[in-house]
């Protein structure tokens, strides 16, 4: 995986542990049993000349528990300022809303995990300018741009992107046989959707969140007419 992403240019990769999450029940997902880990890979790609490094983070399954657990210095990046959070790709919990806002209110600011593949999101792109309007920074799946993960996730993905509602690309990368590094097809697919701004998304927006330095968003309202149409598709194609 670390010399496909070398040979796709990337320079930082956040190892984003699964946090909370049903399907890591009963496994130890510390900082103090990640870091050691992450310190021996660092020193295996160092030794392979790959020149990247690595960074210790967490995918957070939301729970309305989150502010309960920012003192984790595994589920926060830069220095506390960020948290990466997922749901439930069928269900978005109401609870969300008010945890969100008192994060925000603690000074982190949450980033939304692969919208494009919470079927709500696909069903209303609402909840995404809600989110971004609240604060909340919104991350795309490079593998949903792809195709990779499913027609429904990449409609959704090209959508969010040419409507700029997408702050950061990501690999979202588990492993090197089906969810290898795609970033680099990714990125050619969002400089034909919108042009020299997709750099943005994979160079000056991740370094920022990592340097936990704000991200300021410009939200377009006048993109909305170009998502009725989008709603009309899925509506029509979900009757055949």
């Amino acid at each position: 995986m670390l010399r496909s992403a070398a040979e796709q240019g990337i320079t930082d990769i956040v190892n984003t542990v699964h946090f909370q999450h049903p399907k890591v029940d009963g496994k130890d997902i510390s900082f103090e049993a990640c870091q050691p880990v992450l310190n021996a890979l660092q020193a295996e790609s160092d030794k392979a000349g790959f020149g990247i490094k690595l960074h210790l983070g967490a995918e957070v399954f939301y729970l309305p528990n989150l502010l309960d657990i920012t003192d984790n210095p595994l589920v926060t990046f830069g220095g506390g300022k960020y948290m990466l959070i997922e749901f439930l790709t069928h269900h978005i919990p109401s609870t969300q809303r008010q945890v969100l806002f008192d994060l925000k209110m603690k000074g982190i600011t949450p980033i939304i995990a692969h919208p494009e593949r919470y079927r709500p999101v696909q069903e209303d792109m609402e909840l995404v300018r809600r989110w971004i309007r609240s604060g909340c920074l919104i991350q795309v799946d490079a593998g949903s741009l792809t195709g990779a993960l499913g027609k429904s996730a990449q409609h959704t993905a090209t959508e969010i992107v040419k409507l700029d509602l997408c702050q950061v690309l990501g690999s979202d990368a588990h492993d090197d046989h089906h969810r290898n590094f795609v970033i680099s097809d990714a990125l050619q697919i969002c400089e034909k959707l919108i042009g020299n701004r997709a750099q943005t998304l994979v160079e000056s927006n991740p370094l920022k969140v990592l340097n936990g330095e704000p991200i300021v968003i410009d939200l377009d309202e006048d993109s909305r007419p170009k998502e009725k149409f989008y709603m009309k598709w899925i509506k029509k194609s979900r009757k055949k």
